[in-house]
């Protein structure tokens, strides 16, 4: 396992090149999802929902089970995370009014907005089967990812 600070320079070098074809920010997005996947335990998915327009989200790269294809503004932790521009970590996805289940054997969700120009363009969504699985160390690592991919967007 890579520590924080070698996923981080793990990621610069993926992402080097910035305001890149559609081509280049899918195998960045891949590539991202498979190296914190790779480097984070107890995981069942680990990907990104792009915004299609201002109404859904749709499924981009991402490690794990099948998953929903599109999200509605405002739904589920990644809607409300996308509207309300802020991460949201849910450490009991069952007690979360409004989630959406895409794999019922995830029980704690972390969803961090990739913003750019102070508009959402992504999300990285990080699902678990333990309960409470985040802690906020890793939270930090996640929206310092979220961080430097914002640089592939603009």
């Amino acid at each position: 396992m890579l520590s924080h600070e070698e996923i981080l320079e793990q990621l610069d070098s993926l992402i080097a090149s910035h305001k890149v074809p559609l081509r280049r920010l899918y195998c960045d997005l891949a590539n991202t999802s498979a190296l914190l996947a790779a480097n984070l335990n107890d995981l069942n998915w680990l990907g990104f929902y792009l915004v299609e327009n201002s109404n859904s989200l749709i499924l981009g790269p991402f490690q794990g089970r099948v998953a929903c294809t599109s999200i509605p503004f405002g739904k589920g932790v990644c809607g409300r995370a996308w509207q309300e521009k802020r991460t949201i970590v849910v450490p009991n996805v069952n007690a979360f009014k409004g989630h959406i289940v895409c794999d019922s054997a995830s029980l704690s969700e972390v969803v961090v907005p990739i913003i750019v120009n102070a508009e959402v363009v992504a999300l990285l969504d990080v699902d678990s089967p333990l309960e409470a699985r985040f802690t906020a160390k890793e939270v930090k690592l996640l929206e310092e990812v979220a961080s430097r991919l914002g640089a592939i967007f603009a």
